[in-house]
């Protein structure tokens, strides 16, 4: 719980340093209509040794990322749209091959201009994965493609400084897991209980997003969702945030870093991380 709200207070802090800097500055005027951005990316990494006394595995890996955008303004209605997926593999020498990598996730929000920077909204969001998940010490199957889907909906009130800066709180929020049955014979899996293959949750959501440049060609993207069931537990409040760093060295190549921890007891009691860092292949549309 300590290190979740030194989390919060961190991210918290740097939303703060950001609305400083940018009330700094002069808005640029906002207009009507579709905004579109999205990049596909291909990460790779590669390993190899011939006659290496101090040993070494040849591995090769790889990692394709989409990371879209469509957001949309009229008047005083806001719409804001972003869509991720990633898969990525690892092969290492005489050994088969494993996923390193494998999301799919979609947030929605629409909003109502309230007054100020604040809008009236609604959220809904999306979370799962495309393909079958392996423990990585029994190779017991933990996970296949849309199983479990974790699914938010609710009303709130959005504070949305640009396509860049925004912050959702949604104080009465529905959460459905939805899992195969094939997971629950035996016991409970992703909170669901045995026999079951839903869970139905209600609590608050925060939902902030947070993307600016560095420096020159460095660009930091952040998110990050926050959870805490009022049916449950509500101190044990569930935590997914993820970095993407992207050090730019042309229209087509860049250096990728991205960062990812999650806290959901339901799932794991401790802190899930994940890290992939590599050279990218990047198609901008």
């Amino acid at each position: 719980m300590k290190k979740l709200l030194l989390v919060l207070f961190l991210f918290i802090s740097f939303i703060g340093f950001a609305q400083d800097a940018d009330d700094a500055t002069t808005e640029d005027e906002v207009k009507d209509g579709w905004t579109k951005t999205g990049t596909i990316s291909l990460l790779l990494n590669q390993s190899a040794f011939s006659n290496w006394t101090a040993g070494g595995d040849n591995n090769l890996s790889g990692n394709l990322n989409l990371n879209y955008d469509l957001n949309y303004i009229k008047g005083d209605w806001t719409w804001d749209n972003k869509l991720i997926a990633a898969y990525g593999l690892s092969k290492n020498k005489g050994e088969d091959q494993k996923k390193t990598d494998d999301r799919l996730s979609l947030n929605s929000i629409v909003g109502k201009k309230a007054k100020n920077l604040w809008y009236y909204s609604w959220l809904f969001s999306v979370k799962t994965q495309m393909d079958v998940g392996y423990d990585s010490d029994s190779g017991i199957e933990t996970s296949h493609g849309f199983s479990p889907t974790y699914l938010q909906t609710g009303p709130g009130m959005l504070w949305k400084k640009s396509d860049n800066l925004r912050v959702n709180i949604s104080p009465a929020t529905a959460k459905l897991i939805v899992i195969d049955g094939h997971f629950t014979e035996f016991g409970d899996s992703f909170g669901v209980e045995q026999g079951e293959t839903t869970r139905f949750e209600m609590g608050a959501s925060i939902k902030a997003y947070y993307k600016f440049n560095i420096m020159t060609n460095v660009s930091m993207e952040n998110l990050l969702g926050l959870y805490s069931n009022y049916l449950e537990d509500p101190q044990n409040v569930d935590l997914d945030y993820t970095m993407n760093l992207v050090m730019t060295i042309n229209n087509y190549l860049s250096a990728n870093l991205s960062f990812q921890t999650i806290y959901d007891d339901n799932a794991f009691r401790g802190f899930q991380i994940r890290e992939v860092f590599g050279l990218g292949v990047n198609v901008n549309f």
